[in-house]
């Protein structure tokens, strides 16, 4: 693979997948997005001369042509091979008594409309590297776009109620990847939604189960194995498929 972006890298499982792929080394080009740098992304990008990070707000989506253009400059005629569209908010356990409309419109801004838009954008570097290498199959090592969901977007599993602003904004993202998919499949790009499992981050909380490293190391050993019969699932980090 030549070239990933991770959006949200500053911290969590964005960071997490940023050191998961400068260790292994599986990338000539990293771009890390994020609104805030942190320390440690910061160090990441000074030892490590292939990773550049970008400033991205993704509650400005008219901001995101002008991304599109910075990236195709650090990519050059080899386009995007990943695109990891990572970055999220979520909301403390919300019964409809107590759901307020701001967490609604926040968590569906942030966690739906701006991947799609950022998608949109990023879909001409994604062409070039899927026709600059049209000797691979369809996958990470030409052209892919991974959304990171969560099982609490799955309408068939959801028999807890409540988190209706995340639930709603993971599942309105499922069906994006699915409709993306389809659009894309003509340009061998492969589109999937991919569940990091309940992992231990600032989002996650520290009861979770997953480290880190665990749910990083199994979506991106899933992600680089993914062909062209997996393009529009909905896939566990560990490479399971998953109901709607």
């Amino acid at each position: 693979m030549k070239s990933v972006l991770i959006t949200g890298a500053n911290r969590g499982l964005g960071l997490g997948m940023v050191k998961y792929i400068t260790k292994q080394n599986t990338a000539h080009k990293i771009i890390a997005t994020c609104r805030n740098v942190s320390e440690e992304l910061k160090t990441l990008a000074v030892e490590n001369k292939n990773l550049v990070i970008l400033n991205l707000d993704l509650k400005n989506t008219s901001s995101f042509d002008e991304v599109s253009s910075a990236v195709s400059k650090i990519v050059g005629s080899q386009g995007l091979n990943l695109l990891i569209n990572n970055a999220g908010v979520t909301t403390k356990f919300t019964k409809i008594g107590f759901l307020k409309t701001e967490q609604l419109m926040d968590n569906l801004i942030v966690n739906t409309i701006a991947p799609i838009m950022l998608t949109k954008s990023l879909v001409p570097v994604l062409k070039q590297a899927a026709d600059a290498n049209n000797n691979e199959p369809m996958g990470a090592q030409r052209a892919a776009v991974i959304n990171l969901s969560s099982i609490l977007g799955s309408i068939a599993q959801n028999d807890q109620g409540g988190f209706y602003p995340y639930r709603c904004s993971k599942a309105a993202l499922n069906a994006a990847t699915k409709s993306m998919s389809i659009d894309l499949k003509k340009e061998n790009i492969l589109v999937a939604s991919m569940h990091p499992g309940w992992v231990r981050t600032d989002m996650g909380g520290k009861n979770a189960p997953l480290d880190v490293e665990t749910s990083v190391s199994g979506m991106l050993n899933t992600i680089y194995k993914l062909g062209e019969g997996d393009t529009g699932k909905f896939l566990n980090y560990d490479g399971t498929e998953l109901p709607w």
